[in-house]
């Protein structure tokens, strides 16, 4: 029998004799039971060690109802706003003793649901979930993971059929309203919106904080200013090729988030204009490649690793059985390059 398989036949009796004391007392002792003395606990730690042995952490969560296991569904990993908060989760999770289990939905509502099925059949003692959003006002496993009493911790705005859930999100109303309000104080008049997906609430948010930014400060809501910017790269560039055609009054544009932004700003000076001296554009997010674009980005510098740390606070309350709050953050407008004055002429 090869070494390896000698260690992992180690068991707590076999501790237990070479230590001359009882099974209960070492299990006591690797769990660190009050009532079991510092050195007989160093003792049978340091013992336990040179064994090799390795605690059945199966046998345990049915013991205690614990598996330690986290989910965490996210939309993708190659959308960047996720990056910072899923080292946050992750780093937490591991000081904590979890073991994080990470999916990708796609936004695709029937694969959301697998996921979460899946991790429901595994027993999670939690889930971090950036939802797929829909129109339903219930959604069978979100009913689901609240009928059960899974903590679950939506990391974004609440929708109708996830209303019930605890959240951590960087308020897109406010956060937008501060960028309207940075450009209107450029003296721009007739700003543009590429706006996200429609049943999105983190872009319906955003597009609200915008419309609420003109009203506060006497400026016409234009519908002919707003276009479907999406939320990628190539559909930031079809909607910067709609506005070009629709030759607006428009001396600056704000989107719904970084990638929108560096799609469209590519095609804006790839037909000539100078941004921000002939059209300003802003996006939201800062995410890495905002500061390094052909004109570094001002956007919206969103809290990320601070929201995946209060996403994690936010379970941990959840799992004890406390009571969790929502938690809110403004992002806070970073001004690179690509804002600058209106051009007057043009208005």
């Amino acid at each position: 029998m090869d070494g390896l398989s000698l260690l992992n036949m180690i068991r707590l009796k076999d501790i237990a004799r070479e230590a001359g004391v009882s099974v209960m007392t070492v299990s006591k002792a690797l769990r660190d039971a009050p009532d079991i003395a510092a050195r007989t606990k160093l003792r049978i730690g340091e013992l336990a060690g040179r064994m090799g042995y390795t605690p059945n952490l199966g046998a345990r969560s049915l013991r205690i109802q614990e598996t330690k296991l986290l989910g965490l569904v996210i939309p993708a990993t190659t959308d960047p706003i996720f990056a910072r908060i899923v080292m946050a989760i992750e780093q937490c999770a591991l000081d904590h003793g979890y073991e994080l289990i990470l999916h990708h939905s796609w936004n695709e509502p029937e694969r959301e649901e697998t996921i979460l099925q899946n991790l429901i059949s595994r027993r999670v003692d939690g889930i971090f979930l950036s939802p797929v959003y829909r129109m339903e006002s219930e959604v069978a496993v979100y009913q689901e993971l609240k009928k059960r009493g899974i903590p679950t911790v939506i990391m974004g705005p609440l929708a109708e059929f996830c209303g019930d859930f605890v959240n951590v999100q960087t308020l897109g109303n406010e956060s937008a309203f501060s960028m309207t309000q940075h450009l209107i104080d450029l003296g721009h008049k007739h700003i543009a919106f590429f706006a996200g997906p429609r049943f999105s609430a983190r872009a319906i948010s955003r597009q609200e904080g915008y419309q609420r930014a003109l009203r506060e400060n006497g400026l016409e809501e234009d519908p002919s200013l707003v276009f479907n910017g999406g939320t990628t790269i190539i559909e930031g560039s079809n909607a910067a090729k709609h506005f070009l055609e629709e030759k607006t009054q428009a001396t600056a544009i704000q989107t719904v988030n970084d990638l929108v932004a560096i799609g469209a700003a590519n095609v804006f000076l790839d037909h000539g204009l100078k941004i921000p001296d002939m059209l300003s554009i802003a996006g939201f997010g800062n995410i890495l490649s905002s500061e390094h674009c052909r004109v570094p980005l001002t956007t919206i510098r969103q809290p990320k690793f601070r929201m995946g740390m209060a996403a994690f606070d936010s379970m941990l309350k959840l799992i004890a059985k406390e009571q969790a709050k929502p938690q809110r953050m403004v992002g806070e407008v970073l001004v690179r390059q690509s804002t600058g004055p209106a051009n007057l002429k043009k208005q």
